[in-house]
């Protein structure tokens, strides 16, 4: 099995898949894997798929082009498992420097996680990864990223707002479909 997901490396896909190839003997629990290829496009990942390059691709429903994925590669790609699963806690963080901060950088997913009308300036970031790499480079005054930024550089970020783990649904495709009595197909 070698699954593509959604990178960069850190990101919540990748904990994901890593956490579901876990579950069947194929990775330790939150250590890289060689059962994982990361791409920075869903499209590239099923076009892997489609290309038989990797096995499965592992995508969140949650994720801005879920639908598109589904529309563009129906009868190609068929989901075959689904799950919820916790992201890692999510935090609102802002640059310690900014005592009130107007910009909040965000991946499109989380705009509704937390009430955003307080900030004049929202500026959508492909992964909540990429947010925080946006927030310590100094793009914007704060965002919406994973709780670990806080304790990996409590010197130049502060806490504005827990977020706790999003509960997603996730959906696992590959180039066959399940067969007609498998237990996950609804009659």
């Amino acid at each position: 099995m070698l699954i593509a997901t959604l990178g960069p490396s850190g990101s919540n896909h990748e904990l994901i898949a890593l956490r579901y190839l876990a579950k069947y003997g194929l990775a330790q629990h939150g250590q890289p894997s060689s059962h994982l290829a990361l791409f920075d496009r869903f499209e590239a990942a099923f076009e892997a798929l489609l290309a038989g390059r990797v096995s499965h691709v592992l995508q969140c429903t949650a994720h801005a082009s879920h639908g598109d994925c589904v529309g563009r590669y129906m009868h190609r790609a068929f989901p075959i498992d689904a799950f919820i699963a916790a992201s890692k806690p999510l935090a609102v963080l802002g640059r310690k420097e900014i005592a009130r901060p107007r910009s909040l950088g965000l991946q499109p997913a989380t705009r509704h996680y937390t009430d955003v009308s307080g900030y004049a300036e929202l500026i959508d970031v492909p992964t909540t990864v990429a947010v925080a790499e946006g927030l310590l480079a100094g793009h914007y005054d704060a965002g919406i990223c994973a709780l670990e930024y806080l304790e990996r550089y409590p010197a130049r970020l502060r806490l504005i707002q827990a977020l706790g783990p999003a509960m997603d649904t996730w959906v696992i495709f590959a180039r066959q479909p399940l067969s007609a009595s498998s237990p996950l197909l609804l009659e």
